[in-house]
């Protein structure tokens, strides 16, 4: 199993900075799903035991909280944990306090997931959603 905790964000011209990151960094593409218009509708890269996950920015709910570092009068970006029950995970969030701004839900890629902000305001978003290929 790979890292439990995946940053994850969005850019303006996602193609581009997936390339970038990858010619930079050293990232390697794991999975990479082509949305409309040239544009990227998730990739994951990782870099040995690590991952992180982006997108294309676009008009969509996740936009009204979340804007690329480009816009950074909001958040830049969140961290996806990877949690083995993720029901569970929420009632708990949900008991200590937890703003819940996404509620939890089977998502179409597999697994479940709930987004919450913590006192600070930051963003996570919890899901049993695992990239890593099962050894």
């Amino acid at each position: 199993m790979g890292s439990t905790m995946i940053p994850s964000m969005r850019y303006k011209d996602a193609p581009r900075m997936l390339e970038w990151l990858c010619r930079a960094f050293g990232f390697e593409r794991h999975l990479v799903v082509p949305g409309e218009h040239g544009t990227i509708a998730h990739a994951e890269l990782t870099l040995g035991d690590g991952m992180i996950m982006l997108g294309s920015h676009r008009d969509d709910e996740i936009a009204k909280l979340w804007k690329p570092a480009a816009d950074a009068s909001v958040l830049t970006g969140s961290v996806y944990v990877v949690v083995e029950d993720c029901d569970a995970h929420h009632a708990r969030a949900k008991a200590a306090g937890a703003e819940i701004v996404f509620p939890l839900e089977a998502k179409e890629y597999g697994g479940k997931g709930y987004g919450a902000r913590d006192p600070e305001g930051q963003l996570w978003y919890f899901g049993s959603f695992d990239p890593w290929p099962k050894k």
